[in-house]
């Protein structure tokens, strides 16, 4: 018989929802999706705290989606929440009114294991293949990195270095100055110690971005060049070169925030975040001589599914 299922990544910036059908065959069906601006992270990722009116954003998407839930009634939902959760002081009080509220069992994953389940989404994606590649998953409060294959993951880390946190950090003017990137990029070169010296053993050849900020990034190139294929439906699997990468990343830098707003292809949610998120990546195809850009629409509730079907 065909079973429905509701899964909810609550990140730092992001709330997705995705309700799927397994057949009995085994095949998914995806029967909804949607992403929410919920801002967790605004107000409070600094001090450690979930804002009032963050939680009250939170709760009142989960609410909305409980409903949604409900109309297409999903039997089984899981529902994982990520760094700003899990570092946050009030943040079990948070997952106990979401349960009272919505009926909804939230699951804080530490960054081990979301780095683990970002990779069996990227992979169900069908980027990988037996080239040792490096995974950039940026949120708004950690940035998960993956060295692996198609068969294996040989080194995982999460940073609690997302674009929320260097956007209060480094985004003090607008568009960013150029001792801001630097300053950005410092900090970047001195936190990830631990990837530099696991990039020098396994010696990734390109770098696979997971969908959020990456997604946007293809969205912005596609429509650059008069392809509004992307506005209808993201492909599981894009390629997005270094030159086309950078001809965005460059005019990111230097418009503010109504003229990023104004670039087809841009998300109101992503719009400021992208700067910091696009200097990052920068950063990392530098760092460590990457040539070429993957980028995976599947991430944390894609691997989640994915896990969930192998029975693990």
């Amino acid at each position: 018989m065909t079973k429905r299922l509701a899964l909810i990544d609550m990140g730092t910036n992001t709330f997705h929802l995705l309700v799927t059908e397994v057949t009995e065959q085994g095949q998914l069906k995806e029967l909804y999706k949607t992403k929410v601006p919920v801002r967790l992270g605004q107000g409070g990722i600094s001090s450690g705290a979930i804002a009032p009116e963050a939680s009250e954003r939170a709760l009142r998407t989960l609410r909305d989606f409980r409903k949604t839930i409900d109309e297409f009634g999903a039997q089984t939902v899981r529902a994982m929440a990520t760094s700003m959760v899990r570092n946050a002081s009030n943040g079990e009080r948070f997952v106990k009114d979401v349960f009272e509220q919505t009926n909804i069992e939230v699951e804080v994953i530490d960054g081990a294991r979301e780095a683990e389940l970002i990779y069996y989404g990227v992979r169900a994606a069908g980027v990988l293949n037996t080239d040792s590649s490096l995974i950039m998953d940026i949120g708004g409060g950690s940035v998960e990195f993956i060295l692996c294959n198609q068969h294996k993951i040989f080194w995982k880390q999460s940073f609690e270095l997302g674009a929320q946190r260097l956007m209060d950090k480094f985004f003090t003017q607008d568009p960013i100055p150029a001792e801001s990137i630097t300053a950005e990029k410092a900090y970047l070169d001195e936190r990830l110690q631990p990837l530099s010296e696991a990039v020098a053993m396994y010696k990734p050849t390109n770098l696979v971005g997971s969908s959020g900020t990456f997604d946007t990034l293809c969205d912005i190139d596609a429509q650059r060049k008069g392809d509004m294929s992307r506005a209808t439906a993201t492909p599981p699997a894009s390629v997005l070169s270094l030159p086309d990468f950078y001809e965005v990343h460059n005019e990111l830098l230097t418009k503010n925030h109504d003229e990023r707003l104004a670039i087809p292809g841009m998300l109101e949610m992503r719009v400021d975040m992208i700067v910091l998120a696009s200097i990052a990546v920068d950063f990392v195809l530098q760092k460590y001589g990457l040539q070429e850009i993957r980028v995976s629409a599947y991430a944390l509730k894609e691997g989640v599914l994915h896990q969930m079907l192998a029975g693990q």
